[in-house]
């Protein structure tokens, strides 16, 4: 069901993708969905909370440290993919939905916080030194502009000398 929700999320954006359609999407019962997911906002946050979980997976299996390139690599690629462009969708939606924005806003904190933390941990920097936190925030800044870049049009030319020249500069300021 999740993948379905995730899959329809960034097929037809939040007007299009309802309870009934996931089910279908799914091959299962609109019924059968709404006993797991009584309304459409359970359903679309826990496809959050799984879009987080798949985003948090791919980097937890990077080694730690990896090479700055790789590092930089991953975390576009989580902001590039149908993951983010559902997770989009749901930001979008979030802010005119009352009842999904906190949920939306309070599980974005916690996946920014964890992104942040593991990008960190990936690319063996010390965070107490000046710089080095607003340097990995840049870094998940960037990601996500490649990412809202790539909505429109495939930008992955570009997009492979923007990771080059990041990765460059980051080993320059991080490893000073």
């Amino acid at each position: 069901m999740l993948e379905s929700a995730v899959t329809c999320l960034a097929e037809h954006g939040w007007s299009g993708s309802t309870v009934t359609v996931v089910a279908e999407h799914a091959g299962v019962s609109r019924g059968a969905a709404q006993h797991h997911f009584p309304t459409r906002e359970d359903l679309f946050t826990a496809a959050v909370e799984y879009v987080a979980e798949e985003r948090s997976r791919a980097l937890r299996e990077l080694p730690a440290p990896a090479g700055t390139r790789a590092v930089v690599e991953a975390l576009v690629a989580l902001y590039t993919g149908p993951l983010f462009r559902a997770a989009l969708h749901l930001w979008v939606a979030a802010s005119n939905e009352p009842q999904l924005g906190p949920r939306v806003t309070d599980l974005e904190a916690r996946m920014g916080r964890e992104t942040h933390r593991m990008a960190v941990d990936l690319l063996g920097v010390d965070e107490r030194r000046p710089g080095v936190r607003e340097t990995v925030q840049g870094l998940l800044d960037m990601a996500r502009g490649l990412g809202l870049a790539n909505l429109l049009t495939d930008d992955s030319a570009r997009r492979e000398r923007v990771v080059a020249q990041w990765a460059r500069l980051l080993e320059d300021s991080l490893r000073d």
